[in-house]
Formats: structure tokens, sequence, C-alpha cells
């Protein structure tokens, strides 16, 4: 019994190129034609001989008609291969056309391969350029630190998630005394080193889920989050004047700044960004005037300066 397994199965065999199948023929009438001619030389080698001994007339004819029937076939072959040879030139000529064709697209494959080489190439520039720019969009160039730019969305971002998490955010607003004096007095190349020396210091202090940015001018915003108490914060307010106090040397001048802070904590001194800012100058204010370092935002003291 048999079954339709398609293991059993033969594949269907698929047909032979158009030049494999001339090719054959070629062959295949080749071969007709030589067995033509052996029949047609058995022919004339006969009637020769049968001549010799003497030929019948009927003999004769026979041999003729036999001999007719060969050359026939022969002229029939050689018409065929004729056909056959035209084809196989054809197709030779199609194989070369394609063979140049298939040429020509690999050659325009290529240069495409490098053009898109090159276009990656460009694209991934771009990009960095593109970066690279926006990077500089969102810092300082004086200094290197962030703008306000950035800090303006970092401490959205930080009230979202205070509000989601109760956490407690706090703004400092840093101020440079006498920095005017030393811009005046020995020109911005000289306050941009100090601008850049100052800010660096304290760059160094500033954790990674905090910012630090200049402001402006001489002014500088520091963002804490979730700082860890009220002594905390004092802390590093004590720390940051610290380090802007420090003085700055550039080749025989030593030159000193000191801060003025102002700090204004969220959710009680405002739950804005605008409003912690201004709270936060406004006890900055209060520092530079009492001379006390920093101050925390107090309503009833500052309100003069509040938004």
């Amino acid at each position: 019994m048999t079954t339709e397994n398609s293991s059993t199965a033969r594949s269907p065999r698929m047909p032979a190129p158009p030049l494999k199948k001339a090719l054959k023929k070629n062959q295949g009438i080749k071969k007709n034609m030589e067995d033509c001619a052996a029949e047609l030389s058995t022919v004339n080698a006969t009637v020769k001989k049968d001549m010799k001994a003497g030929i019948t007339l009927r003999q004769g004819k026979k041999a003729l008609v036999q001999s007719e029937r060969v050359e026939s076939q022969v002229q029939d072959c050689a018409i065929k291969l004729d056909e056959v040879n035209k084809t196989l030139e054809q197709e030779i000529d199609d194989h070369n056309k394609r063979d140049s064709e298939l040429r020509e697209i690999t050659e325009k494959l290529s240069v495409a391969e490098r053009t898109l080489s090159d276009t990656e190439d460009v694209l991934a520039s771009v990009n960095q350029a593109m970066e690279e720019a926006k990077q500089r969009s969102l810092q300082d160039a004086a200094t290197g630190i962030p703008n306000r730019d950035l800090f303006n969305v970092r401490i959205e971002q930080a009230i979202a998630l205070a509000r989601r998490n109760n956490w407690v955010l706090a703004v400092m607003f840093i101020d440079l005394d006498r920095f005017k004096l030393i811009n005046d007095t020995y020109g911005h190349a000289i306050g941009d080193e100090v601008l850049q020396a100052v800010a660096q210091r304290m760059q160094g202090r500033v954790r990674f889920e905090d910012t630090l940015c200049r402001y402006g001018g001489d002014e500088f915003l520091y963002l804490l989050v979730n700082p860890q108490g009220l002594e905390s914060i004092q802390r590093v307010a004590e720390e940051m004047f610290e380090r802007v106090a420090q003085p700055v040397i550039i080749g025989d001048l030593t030159l000193t700044v000191e801060p003025s802070i102002g700090i204004a904590l969220y959710p009680n001194d405002g739950d804005t960004s605008l409003e912690l800012v201004a709270n936060a100058d406004a006890a900055m204010y209060r520092a530079k005037n009492t001379k006390a370092g920093y101050t925390l935002f107090d309503r009833v003291k500052d309100h003069s300066n509040r938004v």
C-alpha cells in the first residue's frame, strides 16, 4: 500500500537553464550528423562494391534512395544545428549582458555601501555635535557648571518627587561679596578666573542628586534633594561658605571673596520653584546685610522680599 509520505515523495526537478538545454541539444544533433555521415559512408562503400561486382538497376535505385534519405537527414541536422548555434550565441550574449549588468549592479551597490557608510559617519558627527550643543546650552560658559535653564528643569523634577515622597528640599541662594570690586579693579578676565575657581570648589561638594548652577553674574543657586534634617542643611551651608572664602591665587594676585547664603525650604517656605528661589534670595539679602554668612528664610523678617 502506498502512502503520501513527504519523505518518500520526489522533489520536482527544476527546469534546466536555456543555455544548458541548448548545449545538450547541440550535442544530440552532432551525434545524429555523425551517425548519418557514417551511414552515408556505408552506403557509398556498398554501392562501390556492388558496382565492381556488377550492380543491377534496381539495386542502384535503392542505393540512390538510401543515399538521398541520409543526405536529407544530414541537411536537416545541419539546419537544426544552425538554429541551435544561433540559440547558443543568443544565450551567450544574454549571459554576457547579465554578467555585465551584475557587475554594474555590484559596482553601484559598492558605491551605495560607501555612501551609506559616509552618511552614517556624518550622521554620527551631527548627533554628537547636537548633543554637545545641547550640553553647552545647559552649561554656563564661564564656569562649566549647569546654567539657570538646567536648574529650572532639575528643581521642577525635584518638587514633583518631593510631593510624591513627602521629601524636604533646600534651595540656597549664594551671592559673592566683593566680587564686583575685583572685576572693576582687575578686569573681567581675572573676574572670570575667580568665578571658575569658586564654582569648581562648590561643585566638589555637590552630591549626584543635587544641582549647583550659576544663576547670573556672581550669583549661584544650590538645590539639595531630600537633605537629612535642618542640621545637615546648616552644615552644608557652613561648608559652602568655607570653600568659597578660601583665597584664590591667580599669578601674583591673592584674591578673596566671601559668600552670603540665603536658604529656603520646601514645602514650608514655598511649594513652587519661583517662590523658593525668591525666598532664598530674600534670605540671602538679610545674610548680606547682617554679615551672618548664611540665614534661613523667615516669613516675618523677610516678608518685604517675598513674591
